[in-house]
């Protein structure tokens, strides 16, 4: 009987010291075609990433005209995109955007991933505690 209640103590004791930081988590709406705006979220994520690094969880949500942000052929942020996407930022797309406007998944960034409703998917953050930014402010 001792034996297991030192296992539990230990055990117990353990995942507290060794427990992750909590996690800053984030989710931008991106529904904008503005290039401007799409270089603003790039600079606000590196901020972030700056001021809390690992203890920060991004992901971007890109659905209506942002759409535009994560497609290989009109996107003005590729190289940011990958790089960002190195340091765990989650890129996505909204799959009825992408449906409405005719966009194969094959026109889409490798570094996204897909979501039927990207409204859905920031709804479905927030009601997770994840702090929401509508990019393009």
């Amino acid at each position: 009987m001792k034996k297991w209640m030192l296992i539990l103590v230990l055990l117990w004791s353990g995942t507290t010291v060794f427990a992750q930081p909590t996690k800053h988590r984030v989710v931008f709406q991106l529904a904008t075609d503005d290039t401007l705006a799409w270089k603003g979220l790039m600079k606000n994520i590196k901020h972030l990433k700056e001021g809390w690094g690992d203890s920060l969880a991004i992901e971007i949500v890109a659905h209506g005209p942002g759409i535009g942000f994560l497609m290989t052929s009109k996107s003005t942020q590729r190289q940011a995109i990958a790089a960002y996407k190195q340091l765990g930022v989650d890129f996505v797309a909204c799959e009825n955007t992408m449906k409405e406007k005719s966009i194969p998944h094959e026109a889409i960034l490798p570094e996204a991933r897909f979501v039927r409703m990207g409204l859905g998917e920031v709804i479905l953050k927030q009601e997770a505690g994840w702090t929401y930014l509508k990019a393009g402010f």
